[in-house]
Parts: C-alpha cells; structure tokens; sequence
C-alpha cells in the first residue's frame, strides 16, 4: 500500500509541476509573440561540446544502469519510481525545450532549463528522503548526490551564459 501512495503522490506532484511549467511557457511565449524569432548565437565556445556531452553522458547513463539494476533486476520499487520519474521529466525537459526552440522560436526557449532544473534539484532530494539508508541502496544514495551536484554546477554554467544566448553585446575594457 505505501508504494501505491509514494507512486500516487509522486505522479500527481510531477503532473503538476509540468502542467503549470507548460503554463508559464503559454503565458509567457504569448507575452513575447511580437518579439523577434529567436536564434542560437554561434558559434558554439569550443568547450560546449565537452560540457554538454558531459552532461548528458553523467545524467542519463549512470541513472539508467542504477534504475535498470536495482529498480528492474532487483526489484526495488521505490528506486525505480524514483529514477523513472527522473526520466520522465527530463524527457518532458527535452521535449519542452525542442518545441520552444523548433516550434515557438522565441527566447522562452532560454528559460525552460531554468524552470526544469530547481525542479530535477527537487526530485533528487526527494529520492534521497524516499530512500531508506540501508547498506545496499547505499550506492543508489550517492548516484542521487552526485546528480544533484552535477545538476547544480550544470545550472551555474547555464546561468554563467545567459548574455551569450540573449545576444547582449560584450563591451570591452581596454584602457588604452
């Protein structure tokens, strides 16, 4: 019974936060309906590559073997909940991002990470609470830290571009 409340629980939370993440987007794309089409500023610095495959290396291949091994072959339900719905938003993260970039073509494309990502900080410390701290889910434990660190720094780099990605121009302070 406590795994179909933890299961219940969670999939009204995340049902949530996408209908009212998918809200703020509506609202404010058609805030922004008479700006110019958005496009990315390129070309790409020649470190993104390495940050972002980083990024997505680090946060889909180490949750998918924990979830895989101890959510599917071992069976822990709360693991797999856990992992699964970690899943399930970042897809939604994805695929929110691709339709305001592709679709919409405005900058409300530059804010979906921001919207997504103190949530997925959420999720991950969620995870933790849910997780009982016994020795072998131990592990799972640190996978938990280490992604919500990982996703942490990757939301300071975000910030760290946002004059990049709006296209604010860099004025230099040369003293000559």
């Amino acid at each position: 019974m406590a795994s179909l409340n933890i299961n219940l629980y969670l999939f009204l939370e995340n049902l949530l936060f996408f209908f009212f993440a998918t809200l703020f987007i509506v609202v404010v794309n058609w805030g922004w309906k008479n700006a110019k089409p958005y496009t990315l500023p390129l070309p790409f610095p020649s470190w993104y590559k390495i940050w972002f495959g980083s990024v997505q290396l680090l946060g889909i291949v180490p949750p998918l073997v924990v979830m895989l091994l101890w959510g599917v072959w071992w069976g822990d339900r709360t693991v797999l909940t856990v992992l699964a719905w970690y899943f399930i938003v970042l897809g939604l993260q994805i695929i929110s991002e691709s339709v305001t970039l592709r679709k919409l073509q405005n900058v409300v494309w530059v804010m979906v990470p921001y919207i997504y990502l103190p949530y997925r900080f959420w999720q991950l410390y969620e995870g933790l609470t849910l997780l009982d701290s016994t020795s072998e889910l131990q592990w799972v434990r640190y996978l938990l830290i280490f992604e919500l660190v990982m996703w942490i720094i990757n939301y300071a780099i975000d910030v760290s571009q946002l004059p990049r990605l709006f296209h604010w121009e860099v004025q230099s302070n040369d003293v000559s």
